[in-house]
């Protein structure tokens, strides 16, 4: 890749990508010309070029800024979503441009620093952005790049001019982590997942193997207990494990009720009373462990973890509270694995044992609703109600026969369950009075959170 100092201008094919859009804002940051297509506007691309960003979302060569045209100046990335066929990036390739992939360029990037990294099937995005934001409110600060929107400060990048630490969201589909140098790392979890990119469980639990082994010498790997993943890390790398009770760190004396959420951290070395959770939500008992014993090794006082969480805001669309009342509870979540959808289920149950709750789901990719359908249909039965979408295919094209009949088929007996098409869900939700929703998924259900919160509020 070129030296950033002989970067002018940055085009970038599949601007909108929650990941792309970090790199979008860092290369702003640098005063570069920065450009792009995406495929359909959104609420992050209408932000981008408010930020600065020029894009469009026609597939055409025609489109490109003039500034973007000189190969001796321009860096192109893309995403691996984005065909090889596509016009604009078949044009820059043919140009001899030159095209990195995105993983490319955030190692490239972040090469030089002390990269914090979180890896794992879940949990990544909500771990990594409390440990950016337990850094940065701390004397330690850190630059971030971040897999979703922090709440505390409205953006997935965060940019330190003095702070040697990066925290990076290490994302293992196709292999994107293998470009990074970790110097310490949190794996979070290791269940199948982007069975399309590696075939069988054993290649995806190899190539967290690999990862691993990036950990740079005098580092850290931090593993939650129980993973079928064997480290492979190099000499010099300490291994710690954690979980939400047990590991070298973990809680303890946990206090829950009346939509609060207190307790005791515990680990090397280290003792912090009554850390309480900006988001109550009990899955974060566990990503908190991960995020404050990283800050911890990096210097983060006690005072300032325990204020940090305190004041941690969440992520847009991770246990995303849109409607919170007495009546009626909404709750946007970007959960699109049968893991993370039971921890959901686990979680709500334990903040609302007493009341009904709904989950409206949207399948995301037919790849993986055919590898994971029997699994989602036993995660989604943990509901009262479930209400199931079309799948949103990303990427993909339909797959004959991978249908969301498929997980429906399998619910449990009982539960009430609905089959509907994504545009038929507000018409659903007005229907009848519901006490909790969770909307689930990471397609593009949750651009109509909006309606639905205006829906529930009337019902």
């Amino acid at each position: 890749m070129k030296k950033i100092e002989d970067i002018k201008a940055v085009y970038f094919v599949g601007a909108g990508g929650i990941g792309m859009s970090a790199l979008i804002r860092f290369f702003l940051s640098k005063g570069m010309v920065v450009a792009g297509y995406d495929r359909t506007p959104s609420e992050l691309t209408q932000k981008l070029i408010e930020e600065g960003a020029q894009i469009h979302y026609e597939e055409n060569v025609n489109k490109i800024p003039t500034a973007c045209l000189d190969k001796d100046t321009t860096l192109v990335v893309y995403t691996p979503a984005i065909p090889e066929e596509h016009a604009e990036l078949s044009f820059f390739n043919k140009q001899g441009f030159d095209v990195k992939k995105r993983s490319q360029v955030l190692g490239l990037i972040t090469h030089d620093s002390k990269s914090l990294c979180v890896a794992g099937t879940h949990g990544k995005t909500t771990t990594s952005t409390m440990l950016a934001h337990l850094l940065h409110q701390s004397h330690v600060g850190c630059t971030a790049f971040l897999g979703g929107i922090s709440k505390n400060y409205g953006t997935n990048l965060l940019l330190s001019a003095t702070s040697p630490f990066t925290v990076i969201e290490a994302d293992e589909f196709d292999r994107s982590f293998h470009w990074l140098s970790p110097y310490m790392s949190v794996v979070t979890a290791t269940d199948p997942d982007h069975l399309d990119i590696y075939g069988t469980y054993e290649a995806y639990l190899d190539s967290f193997r690999h990862y691993t082994s990036l950990i740079q010498p005098g580092g850290v790997l931090l593993i939650r207990t129980g993973l079928a993943l064997q480290p492979n890390v190099q000499e010099g790398v300490n291994i710690y494990t954690y979980s939400r009770n047990e590991g070298d760190f973990h809680a303890t004396n946990e206090r829950i009720g009346n939509g609060e959420i207190f307790f005791d951290f515990i680990g090397p070395g280290v003792e912090i009373k009554d850390i309480q959770l900006g988001v109550p939500m009990s899955i974060n008992i566990e990503n908190s462990v991960a995020a404050m014993a990283l800050a911890h090794l990096n210097g983060v006082t006690d005072e300032e973890i325990r204020e940090g969480m305190r004041s941690f805001a969440g992520v847009d669309r991770r246990f995303d509270f849109k409607l919170k009342s007495d009546k009626v509870v909404l709750i946007s979540d970007y959960a699109h694995h049968p893991a993370e959808i039971a921890q959901s289920a686990k979680s709500i149950r334990e903040l609302y044992a007493d009341r009904k709750i709904t989950a409206v789901f949207q399948p995301h990719l037919y790849t993986r609703t055919r590898d994971l359908y029997k699994e989602f249909a036993k995660a989604l039965s943990l509901f009262d109600e479930v209400i199931l979408t079309d799948i949103y295919p990303a990427r993909e094209q339909p797959i004959p026969g991978v249908t969301s009949e498929l997980i429906y088929n399998l619910l449990t007996p009982g539960i009430k369950k609905t089959l509907c098409k994504k545009d038929e869900v507000a018409q659903l939700l007005a229907q009848g009075s519901r006490q909790v929703v969770i909307i689930l998924g990471a397609g593009d259900l949750d651009n109509q959170m909006e309606e639905f919160t205006h829906i529930l509020e009337q019902a």
